[in-house]
């Protein structure tokens, strides 16, 4: 959250101008500040307005190399469970488990991603009712229902 914040570009580093100039945004300069600011950066990510830019940005923050385009599963596992797992425990578990049994997917690309977003907020779960297959979903979530109806019948 923090690095969404300062809008890091790197991964597990800051620029001293990200720092400063993100620590000055937040109205930081002890450390006592910063750790009143990150509580209260939780709360303004759960924010409807701010929460998909941090969604978003969580992923591309997992591109560590030039000209990356996608996540493998591995990481998109860890990475759905401490961005979506709080809000969407029962589905993120159980797209998890789909994740790591599936031999379809090596790497997860951003516009699977936003999707997964976009299904937890939409679909009934764990009915899966109100999925339709002929909407403009990812193949990817197509099989994913297609085994959680298999596994549920």
């Amino acid at each position: 959250m923090l690095a969404w914040k300062l809008k890091a570009e790197k991964q597990g580093y800051f620029t001293q101008d990200e720092w400063q100039t993100g620590l000055k945004a937040l109205g930081v300069d002890s450390l006592s500040k910063l750790k009143k600011a990150l509580s209260d950066l939780e709360k303004e990510v759960e924010k409807p307005s701010n929460y998909e830019d941090f969604y978003t940005y969580a992923f591309r923050y997992c591109l560590t190399e030039e000209k990356q385009k996608s996540v493998d599963i591995e990481s998109i596992c860890e990475l759905l469970n401490l961005v979506l797992g709080v809000q969407f425990r029962p589905q993120i578990d159980s797209l998890i488990e789909y994740l790591k049994v599936q031999n379809d997917y090596k790497v997860i690309n951003s516009d699977q991603w936003i999707n997964f977003l976009r299904f937890c907020k939409e679909i009934s779960f764990p009915d899966l009712e109100n999925y339709d297959a002929t909407q403009a979903w990812p193949l990817i979530l197509d099989n994913y229902v297609e085994w959680m109806r298999e596994k549920h019948s």
